[in-house]
């Protein structure tokens, strides 16, 4: 099994795959400091790997700041002291992870934080629409931006699609997945209040409204609570939501809102090394 370390080495591999030739051939190999720094406010993730990665070559690394705090710019992250050749080497695959994960963990913590002021109880959510390879690291940045990652992967939980309605009922489905396992969550995805009902009835855990409208998922809201059936459901909405439409969303009396745009549409964080 792929660890998160084996990943670390593979994104190293993919830079480096027969060294530096331009620092070699530039500059002799010595000891240097260098530091890491924010040149943008940003929630920090990815901290944790790149000691990981400049440890690992033998770099000393002095952290000055930690994941999940929230830095200005100018912000020292990390003091490096060892080899120019390998902090070159290292540099670009530290930067870009760090930056990407930064930039997920500031996303997530500003819908959050915009989200919880209208719904005390909601959480933003992450999706597995993440770059293959980069599951692990962008999940870790919305955990650390204090989102909900969501599912990992398709062997966490029943997540029941359009795909696989269009197969069979959807009250049909809810109850294979339970009678499958009664020891993992059933999330169905709906698109009309009719759905939403009849999964609730046979026995889902959560329901996901998919790309429905605002005033659609008030009504759905509304015919399940006056069946009895609201409190014990965790209701999500979920389809092309981004941060500039996060507000039509936000007042609904839902626990989750899911957002591809916070993996598949990421703005990294700026970050840069420095020699000193």
């Amino acid at each position: 099994m792929t660890t998160p370390t084996d990943q670390l080495l593979s994104f190293f591999a993919e830079d480096v795959p027969a060294g530096d030739i331009t620092t070699v051939a530039l500059i002799p190999d010595k000891v240097v400091s260098a530091r890491i720094e924010a040149r943008e406010e940003m929630i920090l993730a990815g901290v944790e790997e790149c000691i990981w990665l400049f440890e690992h070559f033998g770099v000393s690394v002095m952290a000055e700041a930690e994941d999940g705090e929230q830095v200005a710019a100018g912000t020292k992250i990390l003091a490096l002291a060892g080899s120019v050749h390998a902090i070159l080497a290292i540099e670009r695959t530290a930067l870009n992870l760090l930056g990407r994960m930064s930039g997920i963990a500031t996303a997530t913590a500003v819908a959050q934080e915009f989200a919880a002021q209208v719904n005390d109880h909601v959480r933003v959510a992450g999706t597995r629409k993440t770059a293959p390879g980069l599951r692990y690291f962008d999940k870790k940045a919305i955990r650390i931006g204090g989102g909900d990652p969501h599912r990992d992967s398709l062997s966490d939980a029943f997540l029941i699609k359009d795909t696989h309605r269009a197969l069979l009922p959807v009250a049909d489905a809810v109850r294979r997945a339970k009678e499958f396992s009664l020891y993992r969550k059933v999330e169905c995805e709906v698109e009309n209040l009719i759905d939403a009902v009849a999964a609730a009835e046979a026995g889902a855990d959560v329901l996901m409204f998919d790309n429905m409208t605002p005033s659609a998922v008030h009504g759905a809201i509304a015919a399940l609570a006056a069946r009895g059936l609201r409190k014990r459901l965790v209701l999500e909405v979920s389809g092309g939501i981004t941060p500039e439409t996060l507000h039509l969303w936000a007042g609904i009396d839902v626990d989750r809102i899911s957002m591809g745009a916070l993996t598949h549409s990421v703005r990294c964080a700026d970050v840069s090394l420095e020699i000193e």
